[in-house]
């Protein structure tokens, strides 16, 4: 047995019927990190992660966690334990019943589950609301709920699915510092499944870009930012210009492009600028080419006020030969 990975998937495949969900994916996630499985919808994230859980069977292949086959065994014997992106708190219950709902079933008696409750929302910071009802939280509350309550079971491998889709924009980048905190605090893996590019990268020690069932790519997020594995992971990823050559296509970051008065013998590509985008310390200008190819600049707010450019503004898109990354067929 190798105890070096908390979870092992080997050659896994999910259907449906005659539908293909995931489609013969390895994968190794290390001890103690926090992994992100990231992809449009559809591409087969969810079910992943609801085979490692044991809510879904898995058709062919194996599932390891800590060196051991738990393939056929059920949820609650694989030390895993599941975070829900609708949060599934009991209406009827204070939050600390809430949290100490699992214990409960185990048969553990009320003074003590209910001091491991307490213990446990101390560490989400949630202590004061102990006696409130889901009803009167807030949505980071309530999560904060479902994350204590899915801890207290004390897993070696905790999952989320997509826990910060429903919160807004300023309390998913706080709720993100905090998930990060805890994974590091406690040590165990964090197999969280989302859609948002920036989500993974700020999260994830592994980041897994899946596509039609498949990993497409899979590495650390500066490795997959920076060295995209196909024209497929550079779109989805972000920031990159997909771009067809005599040789094949490349890859150019968007802040790695600048543009300059049309010349016709310069290097690069010719077209117009289509859109212009303030984005506080960064401007998004998006550019067209002249076979049609939509492209786009990062310029540093500064450089750009001090050559500003307008939609219809004839230029040409360069960049350094050095920044362009080769991508596979």
């Amino acid at each position: 047995m190798d105890r070096r990975y908390d979870v092992e998937l080997v050659a896994v495949t999910k259907r449906y019927g005659d539908t293909v969900a995931v489609d013969n994916i390895s994968l190794r996630i290390p001890k103690s990190s926090y992994t992100c499985l990231l992809g449009p919808s559809g591409c087969g994230k969810t079910s992943t992660l609801r085979m490692i859980a044991g809510h879904e069977g898995i058709s062919t292949g194996d599932l390891l966690i800590d060196g051991r086959n738990v393939t056929d065994m059920p949820p609650s014997a694989r030390g895993t334990a599941m975070m829900f992106q609708s949060y599934a708190l009991f209406p009827h219950l204070t939050c600390l019943d809430n949290v100490a709902f699992g214990l409960k079933m185990r048969g553990i008696g009320k003074q003590d589950r209910h001091a491991q409750a307490r213990d446990m929302m101390d560490l989400v910071q949630m202590t004061e609301l102990a006696d409130r009802y889901p009803a009167q939280l807030s949505g980071g509350q309530q999560q904060r709920v479902a994350l204590a309550r899915a801890l207290i079971m004390k897993p070696r491998v905790l999952l989320l699915d997509e826990p910060l889709s429903a919160l807004d924009p300023f309390l998913r980048v706080r709720m993100r510092e905090e998930l990060k905190r805890l994974q590091r605090e406690l040590g165990i893996s964090f197999i969280h499944v989302t859609h948002s590019q920036d989500e993974a990268m700020a999260l994830a020690d592994l980041m897994v870009v899946m596509d039609g069932g498949r990993i497409r790519q899979a590495g650390a997020p500066r490795e997959v930012f920076e060295k995209p594995a196909s024209a497929f992971v550079a779109r989805f990823i972000g920031g990159h210009n997909v771009v067809p050559t005599a040789e094949g296509m490349i890859a150019i970051r968007a802040d790695h492009c600048r543009l300059i008065p049309p010349q016709a013998a310069a290097e690069g590509l010719r077209g117009h600028v289509s859109n212009v985008e303030y984005q506080g310390p960064m401007v998004r200008v998006a550019f067209t080419t002249k076979s049609g190819v939509e492209v786009a600049a990062l310029i540093p707010d500064n450089i750009f006020h001090e050559q500003p450019v307008a939609p219809g503004d004839e230029r040409n898109l360069v960049w350094s030969a050095t920044r362009a990354h080769p991508l596979a067929a």
